[in-house]
């Protein structure tokens, strides 16, 4: 048996899910910092942030958070509500600019029975996908293949999200 090697995943593995009491989510932590680079943060607005997932289910998978930590969409005001939707936009323009991908998963999942990660912090998932993307990797070996440096990733939506503006 041939065996991948994908030792990225054993920080997720081994983390802890939740946050200790009285400190903040990992979103709200990448919020905080300057380190967009690091962080894989692709852009920033007034009320929510994209950032690129550092555990992708495809190439390119993506998350728009709102700056302020809530955990239910009845949560958020007006302006986090459009501005995440815009955000999305943007990457999805942006996405198909850089990647070319056949189509997109775009939504969140609310609570833990939902699939949510991160509970206590909502996030918003855009997902590009290709024909032919879902392999034996993830259905047999519970693995997934980035093609792609997730910096290298990162570098492009970036540009494409500066050079497309808005």
């Amino acid at each position: 048996m041939d065996n991948l090697h994908a030792p990225w995943r054993i920080d997720y593995i081994l983390a802890p899910k939740n946050p200790a009491p009285g400190r903040q989510s990992v979103f709200s932590e990448i919020a905080a910092s300057s380190d967009d680079i690091s962080n894989h943060v692709l852009a920033r607005g007034k009320t929510c942030f994209a950032v690129l997932n550092a555990y992708p289910y495809s190439c390119g998978h993506s998350m728009v958070i709102p700056y302020r930590q809530v955990s239910d969409l009845t949560e958020l005001t007006d302006a986090e509500l459009l501005e995440s939707q815009h955000v999305l936009q943007r990457l999805q323009r942006a996405m198909r600019a850089t990647m070319n991908p056949a189509g997109f998963n775009i939504g969140l999942n609310l609570g833990k029975v939902a699939g949510a990660g991160i509970v206590e912090h909502l996030h918003w998932h855009i997902v590009p996908r290709w024909e032919g993307d879902t392999n034996f990797m993830p259905v047999i070996g519970n693995t997934g293949v980035m093609p792609e440096a997730m910096l290298d990733v990162a570098a492009k939506i970036r540009a494409s999200l500066e050079a497309h503006g808005a």
